[in-house]
């Protein structure tokens, strides 16, 4: 009697163990779970090609003769390089002709996206800049090389000449000039080579846009 006695015990102090153990898991299962990082999102659809090309200028837009990498996500046969015609367009699988100059690059995405969604579903279009042949400055004049030039972002009058090689020795420094469009009129900006080059009028030494000329006398 006395020995079902103990036995009857221990059967009870191990059901109280067990159930205590039962209970201290089940308090700490909810804090490791929250204490377990959560899964990764699974990475965005970002064509690699995005990150390429040269630096854009703030005020942006494709012109003609700018060189252009199109390409829908997971279509690999609709990618393609192709340059801005004169005409403004740009010929595409599937997709022919499309108007192009004057959008900026996010402009022109969501064109070809819009588009592309006759012929295919989750397709997003991406666009990368490949040259920018379309903002072009020119020197003329007494330079050692005169001619046309891209124009790079935050390039100034200063820059352009030392791209053209420098002033020649009988330019005149002080009667230099930026010829601009303003409009349908020209208006003509003084530029003093030597001034700047001695700290003075510095705000002479203006930011450049396309299709300035720089005129060396």
């Amino acid at each position: 009697m006395r020995d079902r006695v103990m036995q009857n015990r221990g059967t009870v102090v191990r059901g109280v163990i067990v159930g205590g153990l039962v209970v201290a898991l089940t308090g700490v299962a909810p804090v490791l779970a929250a204490q377990a990082p959560a899964p990764a999102p699974p990475p965005a659809a970002v064509a690699p090609s995005e990150t390429d090309g040269p630096k854009l200028p703030a005020d942006y837009v494709i012109g003609v003769a700018d060189a252009l990498d199109v390409r829908f996500w997971g279509h690999d046969n609709m990618t393609s390089t192709v340059v801005v015609r004169p005409d403004g367009r740009i010929s595409l699988p599937l997709l022919n002709d499309v108007e192009v100059a004057g959008l900026t690059p996010d402009q022109l995405r969501d064109r070809l996206t819009t588009a592309g969604a006759k012929f295919f579903t989750d397709a997003p279009a991406f666009v990368t800049v490949r040259e920018i042949n379309s903002r072009q400055v020119f020197v003329t004049g007494m330079v050692a090389n005169p001619g046309s030039f891209p124009l790079g972002g935050g390039m100034r009058v200063l820059q352009l000449i030392a791209l053209a090689g420098g002033l020649n020795e009988y330019a005149n420094r002080s009667k230099i000039s930026v010829i601009r469009d303003e409009g349908s009129k020209q208006v003509r900006l003084p530029f003093n080579y030597d001034q700047i080059r001695n700290g003075r009028n510095l705000e002479q030494n203006i930011e450049l846009r396309p299709g300035d000329t720089v005129l060396v006398p």
